[in-house]
């Protein structure tokens, strides 16, 4: 009997996973319509979004590191064609994630206060944020194990839930009661999406003896993913935090705007990288490497097309976001768009690196965002140094990163051990 190419299938799974995910990211953009469009007070726009794509993702990065590392080994157990460890080890696994994820509430619940007061958040604005976050870290549990046992299709499908739901109610709470808080709260209601993963929970407990994951090899990729997860968060989406601590009303306003739109070019492609990042944690050999390289490909172009189309459209996409004309906010995307373009090539290797085990790069690019946040702290007091200095830093990041990552691919043929 012919099976489905596992080259052809990879291929297939990022793009059906992307195409899917596009219209969600559609949708995304449509909420952030929404909350431009109800929150009509200065500042209200620009600090719901910043609590929902800075704070909310800094309070979940715990579960975030374990999410590589899981999805990894559960990807590398399923590709060896080993059910009855692969089972054992889902749940080891799965129990192994719901610790963490208790752990990763209850630091929530003890950070939020003195972040909020760091970056200027408003009192009611940190809870309703603590709310979301913490919905947040539960449904980071599910998306874990749904990657590593790469149910894209599944992901695709929860993801367009989530963004229907936001959409819908976000409309109309902040209709009804127009404040950044409400905006938050609606994120949070939309991540019962998750809940429709009950319909599959039998395949998540099929009989099996839980095995532990932890040993010293996990101990350590959880160290080097937890380079790649601090820095993939300061690479993208940390700048809104020092947009919120030192920018008010308008400005901040526009920059957020501006900075979504720009953004949107590495995540509407990112799921290219989830795609890559299962396939080469199973298979680092033969014919799927070059697929693998096909797919990085299709990423590069998608990310650079989506950058001149951004850029060409620049006005027609923030008055689609903010219902008016802001030459604030579409002087900005120039600059943003480039930065993104290097957050999206340094996020690229990253994800190729840390499926491929080379810890050398993978440390490398949690050291350059930390690097790249801490300059940005110092220097981005005001929109005009800020964007002066994105691109640069994020440019000379990716030159440093690239060259490295060339030398291994050389070093390690195609990324087998020579």
């Amino acid at each position: 009997m012919k099976g489905k190419s596992p080259t052809g299938g990879l291929l297939q799974s990022g793009l059906i996973f992307s195409a899917i995910s596009f219209i969600t990211g559609l949708g995304n953009m449509a909420f952030q319509a929404v909350m431009a469009r109800n929150l009509k007070e200065h500042g209200d726009y620009g600090n719901a979004n910043s609590a929902l794509n800075a704070l909310m993702p800094l309070l979940g990065l715990l579960p975030g590191v374990a999410t590589f590392a899981v999805a990894h080994y559960i990807a590398h157990f399923k590709a060896c064609g080993d059910d009855a460890r692969l089972q054992g080890l889902l749940a080891g696994c799965r129990k192994f994630l719901i610790r963490l994820t208790v752990i990763g509430s209850v630091l929530a619940v003890l950070v939020i206060q003195p972040l909020s007061n760091y970056f200027h958040y408003p009192r009611n604005l940190m809870l309703a944020t603590l709310v979301c976050a913490l919905l947040g870290l539960w449904s980071s549990l599910a998306g874990a194990l749904c990657q590593g046992l790469s149910w894209f299709k599944r992901l695709a499908f929860i993801g367009l839930l989530t963004m229907l739901l936001r959409v819908g109610f976000g409309w109309f709470v902040t209709l009804k009661w127009p404040s950044p808080e409400t905006a938050v709260l609606a994120s949070a209601f939309s991540l019962l999406a998750y809940l429709s993963l009950l319909y599959w929970r039998k395949e998540f407990s099929l009989p099996s003896a839980p095995v532990s994951p932890w040993n010293r090899e996990f101990a350590y990729y959880i160290i080097v993913s937890a380079a790649c997860v601090v820095g993939g968060y300061l690479f993208t989406q940390s700048d809104l935090l020092i947009a919120k601590k030192y920018f008010i009303g308008t400005d901040n306003d526009a920059y957020n705007c501006a900075e979504r739109l720009a953004a949107a070019l590495p995540i509407t492609v990112s799921p290219l990288l989830a795609v890559l990042f299962t396939s080469r944690s199973g298979t680092r050999s033969g014919n799927v490497v070059v697929e693998q390289l096909k797919l990085l490909g299709i990423y590069v172009f998608g990310l650079l097309f989506g950058a001149g189309m951004l850029y060409g459209l620049r006005g027609l996409c923030v008055r689609i976001i903010l219902g008016r004309t802001s030459p604030e906010a579409e002087a900005m995307i120039g600059q943003l768009a480039i930065a993104m373009v290097f957050v999206g090539l340094l996020q690229s290797i990253a994800f190729w690196s840390l499926a491929s085990r080379w810890w050398k790069i993978s440390l490398l690019y949690g050291a350059l965002g930390l690097t790249y946040w801490l300059i940005l702290l110092e220097i981005g007091t005001t929109p005009a140094a800020l964007l002066r200095t994105m691109p640069v830093v994020t440019g000379l990041a990716f030159g440093l990163l690239f060259c490295l990552w060339l030398v291994t691919m050389k070093r390690h043929h195609h990324g087998e051990p020579g």
